[in-house]
């Protein structure tokens, strides 16, 4: 998941950003509540992009022991998770991916994570519906999966502005085709913030694909939450919007290294475990009451575990 690219297109663009948070006195609470420890994260989910299938055995599998069903449970209960988005490769019903991804959504699920999503997502699927359907299909019956993700970004493909007049009617086609299939299981969609910017139709890009899809994560990246720059401001156009098409959401935020996501200015991996926690606690103090607000969404497992660690 990398939208800061589409970011600079959009930001280049001139395009202003639709509301700007000022932290209460409220707000600064939340900072010496999380550094005295006497406040639970705000993170409440995570994009868990990987899987701990041997390559030898299965070319798709990367060996990360870190996804291994009691690693990622482990990981999910001490840190209060409630949604877990798991990665699903294509085909998931052979091999050993068919063993693993159900044992790790059982063993998710007995930790409390309440929605253990099938994360997936291939820019031509947005050309090709019916292989997102496929896909969906697949996942759905390969583990018991509470909710479908799908992360698919055609406009991290090229250069130059994003043509939303093709994109967002491919998307959306996306979204129906899978849910054709889905039998009722809920469809989601990490979107980027400056979607709620663009103007298509008589609304916004933003709005046209809420009318799709049952959750969104609005990506958000910044390393700070205030200001015009900061996750606040660049979330609450879409968060608001979210609200109002009754679609529940999580608020995005990087944790990988500034090469991969863009800059420094764009994630937390460079800063530290206390900078993340503090800056989604303000997160979570200005949008909380939005309705359908649900907390934040870290990317992504192994770097959150990192920036943990270090």
């Amino acid at each position: 998941m990398r939208f800061s690219g589409a970011r600079s297109v959009i930001a280049g663009a001139g395009f202003a950003i639709l509301a700007v948070a000022v932290l209460t006195p409220t707000a600064a609470n939340a900072v010496s509540n999380v550094s005295e420890g006497s406040s639970p994260s705000a993170i409440t989910s995570v994009w868990a992009w990987g899987n701990p299938i041997d390559p030898a055995t299965d070319a798709r599998g990367l060996g990360q022991q870190q996804f291994q069903p009691d690693a990622l449970a482990a990981f999910a209960g001490e840190h209060h998770l409630t949604s877990v988005y798991l990665s699903v490769p294509w085909a998931p019903q052979e091999g050993a991916f068919a063993t693993w991804l159900p044992q790790a959504v059982d063993a998710l699920h007995a930790a409390g994570v309440t929605t253990v999503s099938a994360l997936g997502g291939d820019p031509e699927w947005a050309k090709q519906p019916q292989l997102a359907a496929q896909w969906t299909h697949d996942a759905l019956a390969t583990a018991d999966f509470d909710a479908v993700q799908f992360d698919v970004e055609p406009w991290a493909s090229g250069g130059g502005e994003p043509d939303l007049g093709v994109i967002v009617p491919q998307l959306n086609a996306m979204f129906d085709a899978a849910s054709s299939v889905a039998d009722g299981t809920p469809i989601g969609a990490d979107l980027p913030w400056w979607l709620a910017a663009k103007t298509y139709g008589s609304s916004t890009a933003f709005d046209s694909l809420l009318g799709h899809v049952d959750t969104v994560a609005i990506v958000a990246f910044s390393d700070h939450a205030a200001g015009d720059d900061g996750i606040v401001a660049l979330a609450q156009p879409a968060a608001v919007a979210a609200a109002a098409h009754s679609v529940p959401f999580t608020i995005g935020v990087e944790t990988d290294t500034p090469a991969v996501a863009g800059g420094p200015q764009y994630t937390f991996g460079d800063d530290t475990a206390v900078a993340l926690e503090t800056q989604t606690a303000l997160v979570r103090q200005q949008l909380s009451a939005t309705a359908g607000y649900r907390g934040v969404t870290a990317e992504h497992l192994l770097a959150w575990q990192t920036l943990i660690a270090r």
